[in-house]
């Protein structure tokens, strides 16, 4: 190989890549002299094409990555972590004041030191701990701490109340006759011993839950309070609120009874209402109130409660009352043993504070306001500046910071739409100064979008509040995407993902637009975010000119920057399309690739207009080579867009920019023309010596293992594997060096085309390296000829009590374990192609068994039949070894037919000699001649009619170049038609277009004939008078297309039926091969068979 790998270096030497024209223009000094001089005529040599090629070759491999569109997956290349966003503190809330913080800081003392209510399993109970936590979340000393504390401690505790929803009961039980009840709620505080608290401190003044029969005096409202009744429901709806006052929350409870209303009704009201009754337990029920009613004469005294029954209660103590408040069901409990009640009650549970002894309620500052400015201090502390990527955090609060949120919110009163107000105004700010993880920001824009639906308002101070959030987290993002490059380059997949999460949030925000009475957009968002992104793209374009292609250099220096500049759109344009356009157009509706390409394409064309009508005048070789490396860019960025279907290119700026490139390209091509022909000759020089040391290579490495001594009993050769494979590794290098002789690139109409002579070099040597590397395969199998040879004969030799899969296994694991060896020794080519010779081998093997063994039972061939399928799969290996339509070719197909015909019985075997000459199909139609018959079934007289018509084109079989032929009519096959002879007609004497027109009877059966296999045999014979009659041809016709074999026919006869022309041909391998089976078979019915052809051949010699 060493030899070979010096000449293709000897080759590859003369193209070897030199500095580009770009580079090179860089690295001359910038001078501000006078315009460089005109070429003279001889500056390109014929030996410096191979710098010309070399340039070509650099700026034309550009292109080879440019064709298609491109697949987000190729560009997506890093997963590193996001550029850091720009942050500014001033965008934060404003800074508060030391007065302030200080009134914060006992707000949130006072919270924690009055909390009420039941802590929740994730929040912190210890009071102590809450304390510390506010101490370092404030920064204040312990000994002012301490004093803060106390202070809070002495204050007034604060005004507790209970907020109740009564929402809905279900399954409540069934009271009126009608089967449903007419419930109502009454609720209220006790206090610890079980008696209703008075307004008033008159206690001689009772009030009781079950309500009187007169209903004109007015409850109690602060301790007594009354839904509206709901009639003729078991699951009412009542959504109605209320609010308690709570002087113990240690000892208070909230008591609520349901009743079922029934107004004072006299027994012939009670007789009237009879025909409401709903069910046999209704009239039962209305019975006993008729009863009771008679029995009270219709009455009922002051004190008495004959009308309202009770349906259930609830006793909830206030100290259970979660500290974020419970939506819940509660089970409906009885007054006593003796009551029966059943259902459930959804109530929503809140405990708060109406008056908090602090200086922020004192001053008038709303639970609101405290919240948000407590809210922003937590978040900034425990978004500590020492996180190590606090870009990626998700607001996670701790234990303590959590819980004492949930009791500010609580005590507050603030609602849950409120509480996603806050979070969001206050998370949205921070991010503006601190970067967060933007799925957490999203998360809260569709949490207060949820919300919002429900609730669908807020205070104006508060709704302004929000809009101000929302117009500086918009504008904000605009910033973002004006520098889209910078903080989402399309390389990096993180960057792309914030991307996204970022258009989510804009696109949220675009949602609650119409929804606000202020709107906090001028326009509509998408249309500011199309103004960001084309903004964006002029700057960042003026900067890449300003920076690479600056307009004050002189032209030859700009053209080197102009082309990066392109080359850089065009990348960039890739990513637009493949990465930045569905993003936009999916979350915001933004066409952001079509906004771009327009934009850039059209600066940029501009640019190189001016540039070229600079250069023009001034054309050098430099200048061109330049110039045209610039075109073929610009012409990619058109082609481009011309690939994305629907686009058309006429529109664009570029669409005749190829004029002002003219002169250079002429300039190119003279200089082309003249390094191609040198080109050309240097190739012919070099490629007789290539191919003549190549097959020189072969030769002695494959004389040089045959003349070592192999191992004795080694079936698979290392040497001769290392061989096959340098053959293969040679036929590919040699191939690559020739083509690297090809017409340079660039060249019209003959881009990577060799010349004629090259060409068909090329193409000998690949067949000379085929034919060598196919003698090698042949020589490396030919050392397991033997051993095949062996397993194949276990097989053939195997008891009929062995299982098939036992037979063919030492086969199998031989040739495992070779080609285990041969895998790891050769590269997939010569893999393959030992696989292709060995399996031929293992074919001929098997047919050698089959051949050699005759006269066996049909289990031996159909363990063989098995064998041959089990080697299919192994050397098909799922896929990955030879594919399936090389295996089942050639010879697998003359193997697989005599295993067929082995295993069928002998009436199949004849039936199969049968239908083998109907599939036959005259190739040559005119070499054996036709035959027109016509046929038909007479199901009347149970007899098949067959015509013979006439002959056309016959053989000459006589001396005289004609025939005298006459043809012979039978049925087959035999066992179907035993007692049918055979027929024949008149001999028509020296002609080669015999007419016959003879009508034959065979009396057969329908059944017979639709047979399997059924057919008439028409064999035409040339009549020799002196010596035997000459074959002519043969011709079959399935009796199952004859008219009236499958089912009768209508009218007509066999004149009437249309004649059918048959093409004469001679029996096949095929029919031959069915034969030779029946020959061998020594049963009584084959060889009768056989025996009754024979006989039939000598009356055709004997008998004219």
């Amino acid at each position: 190989m060493s030899t070979l790998l010096e000449i293709k270096s000897s080759v590859l030497r003369q193209v070897q890549v030199c500095p580009s024209f770009r580079r090179r223009t860089e690295e001359e000094p910038a001078s501000g002299s006078a315009d460089p001089p005109e070429p003279t005529a001889g500056a390109w040599k014929p030996g410096d094409g191979v710098e010309f090629f070399a340039q070509m070759r650099l700026i034309l491999k550009k292109g080879e990555g440019r064709q298609g569109l491109p697949c987000p997956e190729v560009l997506l290349r890093s997963s590193s972590p996001a550029p850091a966003e720009p942050v500014d503190p001033s965008r934060g809330l404003r800074t508060l004041s030391q007065e302030e913080v200080d009134m914060l800081y006992e707000e949130a003392l006072y919270t924690v030191l009055h909390r009420a209510g039941t802590m929740g399993p994730d929040q912190v109970d210890d009071e102590e701990a809450l304390l510390s936590y506010l101490q370092q979340v404030f920064g204040t000393g312990p000994e002012e701490h301490a004093v803060a504390v106390e202070r809070v401690k002495k204050a007034k505790a604060p005004t507790y109340a209970l907020k109740v929803s009564v929402m809905r009961a279900k399954n409540l039980l069934a009271k009126d006759p009608n089967g449903f009840s007419d419930p109502y709620c009454m609720l209220g505080i006790l206090p610890a011993s079980g008696a209703v608290r008075e307004p008033s401190p008159h206690k001689e003044q009772r009030f009781s839950f079950r309500k009187g029969s007169k209903r004109g005096g007015p409850l109690p409202a602060k301790c007594i309070q009354v839904t509206e009744v709901k009639s003729s429901t078991l699951n009412p709806v009542w959504k109605e609120h209320f609010l308690f006052e709570i002087e113990d929350v240690g000892t208070d409870q909230l008591h609520l009874d349901i009743w079922d209303h029934d107004d004072d009704v006299s027994l012939v009201e009670a007789c009237r209402k009879l025909n409401e009754v709903i069910g046999l337990k209704g009239v039962s029920r209305y019975f006993k109130q008729i009863v009771k009613s008679a029995r009270a004469n219709g009455t009922a005294g002051p004190t008495e409660d004959h009308t309202d029954d009770f349906l259930g209660c609830l006793n909830i103590p206030v100290r259970e009352v979660p500290v974020a408040g419970e939506d819940r069901w509660f089970k409906l409990e009885p007054r006593s043993s003796a009551s029966r009640v059943q259902g459930d009650c959804q109530l929503i549970l809140k405990l708060i504070t109406t008056q908090r002894d602090t200086n922020m309620s004192q001053r008038g500052r709303s639970g609101f306001l405290s919240y948000l400015l407590l809210l922003n201090r937590l978040l900034q502390f425990e978004h500590r500046a020492e996180e190590p990527n606090s870009s990626s955090w998700r607001g996670e609060l701790s234990g303590p910071a959590a819980t004492v949120l949930c009791l500010h919110g609580a005590q507050s009163n603030l609602s849950a739409l409120q509480l996603a107000v806050l979070h969001w105004q206050v998370s949205s700010r921070h991010h503006q100064t601190r970067t967060l993880d933007y799925g957490y920001l999203l998360g809260l824009l569709e949490d207060l979008q949820a919300h919002w639906e429900e609730a669908g308002s807020l205070p104006q101070e508060q709704e302004e509040g929000l809009a101000d959030s929302f117009s500086a987290f918009s504008e904000f993002g605009l910033q973002l995407l004006r520098q889209l490059r910078d903080y989402f380059p399309a390389t990096n997949s993180t960057a792309v993902y914030r991307l996204e999460l970022l258009l989510k949030c804009l696109g949220k925000l675009q949602l609650f637009q119409p929804s606000f009475e202020i709107c906090p957009f001028e326009t509509e968002l998408n249309m500011d975010i199309a103004a960001a992104l084309k903004r964006g793209n002029r700057e960042w374009f003026d900067k890449l000119l300003n920076t690479q292609s600056p307009r004050e250099q002189p032209g030859p220096q700009r053209l080197a920057g102009l082309i990066k500049l392109a080359d850089t759109i065009y990348e960039d344009l890739q990513s637009c399309y493949g990465i930045y356009a569905s993003l936009f157009h999916s979350i915001i509706k933004v066409d952001f690739f079509t906004l771009t390409f327009r934009q850039l394409e059209r600066l940029v064309a501009e640019e190189a207009w001016v540039l070229t009508e600079e250069l023009s005048p001034k054309m050098t070789l430099e200048v061109a080579l330049g110039l045209f490396e610039l075109y073929l860019t610009l012409a990619d960025i058109q082609r481009f867009w011309s690939s994305i279907p629907g686009r058309d290119s006429r529109s664009l700026a570029l669409a005749g920019i190829h004029a002002p490139f003219l002169p250079a390209v002429k300039l190119w091509l003279q200089v082309l023309r003249d390094q191609t022909k040198w080109r050309l000759q240097g190739a012919v020089d070099v490629d007789t010596d290539l191919c003549e040391a190549a097959l020189f290579y072969t030769e002695l490495l494959r004389k040089k293992v045959d003349a070592q001594p192999g191992a004795a009993g080694e079936a698979v050769s290392e040497p001769l594997c290392v061989v096959l494979n340098d053959v293969e590794l040679l036929r590919k290098a040699a191939g690559q060096a020739l083509r690297g002789l090809a017409w340079p690139e660039g060249a019209a109409g003959l881009e990577g085309t060799l010349p004629r002579p090259l060409l068909s070099c090329t193409q000998a040597l690949d067949e000379d390296l085929q034919r060598e590397a196919r003698t090698v395969t042949a020589h490396l199998t030919s050392k397991m000829v033997g051993d095949v040879r062996k397993y194949v004969q276990h097989v053939s030799l195997s008891p009929d009590s062995i299982q098939n899969d036992e037979a063919v296994a030492p086969l199998l694991k031989y040739l495992d374990e070779k080609l285990a060896l041969l895998n790891a020794s050769l590269v997939k080519e010569n893999l393959n192609r030992v696989l292709e010779a060995l399996w031929e081998l293992l074919l001929q093997a098997i047919l050698q068994a089959l051949g050699a063994n005759r006269d066996v039972s049909a289990d031996f061939y159909g363990r063989f039949h098995f064998t041959l399928e089990a080697l299919v799969n192994f050397f098909h290996a799922e896929g990955q070894g030879l594919p399936l339509e090389s295996l089942r070719d050639g010879s697998y197909k003359r193997l697989e037919e005599e295993l067929r015909l082995h295993q069928c019985s002998t009436r199949e075997c004849i039936e199969q000699y049968y239908l083998d000459k109907l599939k036959q199909r005259s190739m040559e139609h005119n070499r054996f001649g036709r035959l027109s018959v016509r046929c038909h079934y007479e199901a009347a007289e149970q007899r098949l009619a067959v015509e013979v018509l006439h002959a056309a084109d016959l053989l000459p079989l006589d001396a005289n170049g004609l025939s005298d032929p006459f043809v012979i009519v039978e049925l087959g096959p035999p066992h179907l038609f035993p007692l049918v002879r055979s027929q024949r007609t008149q001999v028509k004497s020296r002609t080669l277009h015999p007419v016959y027109d003879e009508l034959f009877y065979f009396s057969v059966p329908a059944e017979a004939c639709r047979r399997r296999g059924a057919c008439v045999l028409f064999t035409v014979m040339d009549h020799d008078w002196l010596s035997t009659n000459d074959f002519a041809g043969e011709a079959a016709l399935g009796l199952g297309s004859v008219g009236g074999v499958a089912r009768p026919q209508v009218g007509g006869s066999a004149r009437a039926s249309q004649p059918v022309t048959l093409h004469l041909r001679r029996p096949r391998a095929q029919v031959r091969s069915a034969l030779r089976m029946l020959e061998g078979r020594p049963n009584k019915e084959a060889q009768e068979f056989v025996k009754r052809l024979r006989e039939l051949e000598k009356y055709m010699e004997a008998d004219p």
